[in-house]
């Protein structure tokens, strides 16, 4: 099959062809209608994480069963699948308190190690083991995973949008409803108006926050939030962000969310705090990042520093459940893809999401 292959930060990626091996005991194998480009694919690329190498990138998917290996239930060929990078194992004791989030399995073995469930690999190219990234590789044909991250939605709903549920939509959606809990009334800033920024706003909007204000560095980014429920905008090219936050809401904020995972966003999202607000740290940063706070503010003031893995989702719960909000009207979810393009764009669309020129590409296999 095709695939992205990233060797190097030095090295540009290709599309090249891989053997991908058949599906192994509790796994499927998937035929992807459409792959996401996220902001973790750049990290990879500018070598901001380190991953075994080579892999077969993207970890944002959609696509169609097409064969099941020994001992999967719940899934059949033909069905429709939103792919999950978090594959919960079901047997750790976090998964057992549904928290599969953090499932064990996933955070020592399917992450760092490029390798699925069993601790291998079923990419490879002229006999060289290729690793998977994030336990996906959806900028490709298709794809083996572990069936528990492959979730079944609804036939109706339309397939290569869907992607955007896999990995933008849970993560923004989940950081209000899951990690944060954001009730009724609430204030809420939103640093950063990507596909992660903007699911944010949106949940925000259903949790019935009274305020949210969207902030980015570029105009169209928080015209479009307020499109999407956001109530405020602030243009932070120009200013300083935490005191345009502060002039329109002297008290502060509820919660502030950092959309983007920089340094200095995180930094800002503490500072917006009113009294007993969260800063939920959602964007991630390169590894080794350090930011600093006052500890004493925050003692003193009863906040929280949240950290926000995959919007603390429950994969087969949430991700149906989120495809059944967008098919009732309450997500928009099309507004939010800037275009779709074949696989041999993929280089061209981190390009684009490198210099914030796009919210979200989806890759057409």
């Amino acid at each position: 099959m095709r695939a992205v292959i990233f060797t190097s930060p030095d090295r540009p990626i290709e599309i090249v062809d891989v053997d991908l091996a058949d599906p192994g005991p509790g796994e499927v194998k998937v035929k992807i209608t459409a792959a996401g480009v996220c902001h973790s694919d750049l990290h990879v690329r500018r070598g901001e994480w380190q991953p075994p190498v080579p892999l077969v990138m993207g970890h944002e998917g959609s696509g169609v069963v097409v064969q099941v290996g020994a001992g999967v239930s719940g899934l059949v060929e033909g069905d429709h699948v939103v792919l999950s990078w978090v594959a919960p194992c079901g047997q750790c004791r976090h998964c057992r308190a549904g928290r599969e989030a953090r499932c064990q399995l996933v955070a020592t073995v399917v992450s760092p190690g490029g390798v699925l469930h069993d601790g291998t690999s079923r990419l490879s190219r002229d006999g060289e083991t290729v690793h998977h990234y994030l336990g996906v590789s959806s900028f490709a044909e298709y794809a083996v995973v572990p069936a528990s991250g492959a979730i079944r939605i609804r036939d109706d709903a339309p397939l290569d949008t869907m992607a955007l549920v896999g990995c933008a939509v849970a993560t923004g959606v989940g950081a209000v409803t899951n990690t944060a809990g954001v009730e009724p009334g609430s204030t809420v800033a939103v640093i950063g108006c990507g596909g992660v920024g903007l699911s944010v706003i949106q949940g925000a909007r259903l949790a019935a926050a009274e305020r949210i204000i969207a902030i980015d560095v570029r105009p169209e980014k928080t015209a479009l939030a307020m499109r999407l429920g956001a109530t405020d905008q602030i243009d932070a090219s120009g200013v300083d962000s935490v005191a345009a936050l502060l002039d329109l809401l002297p008290d502060g904020v509820d919660y502030a969310f950092d959309a983007i995972g920089k340094t200095t966003t995180t930094e800002q999202a503490i500072r917006m705090l009113g009294l007993g607000g969260a800063a939920v740290i959602v964007g991630l940063p390169p590894t080794g990042a350090r930011a600093s706070f006052e500890p004493l503010t925050l003692a003193e003031a009863d906040q929280r520093i949240l950290g926000s893995n995959y919007g603390s989702v429950r994969p087969a719960i949430d991700i149906p459940a989120l495809v059944d909000r967008f098919m009732a009207g309450d997500l928009l979810l099309e507004e939010l893809i800037s275009s779709r393009r074949p696989l041999d764009a993929a280089a061209a669309a981190l390009d684009e999401l490198e210099v914030g020129q796009s919210f979200r590409t989806l890759l057409i296999p």
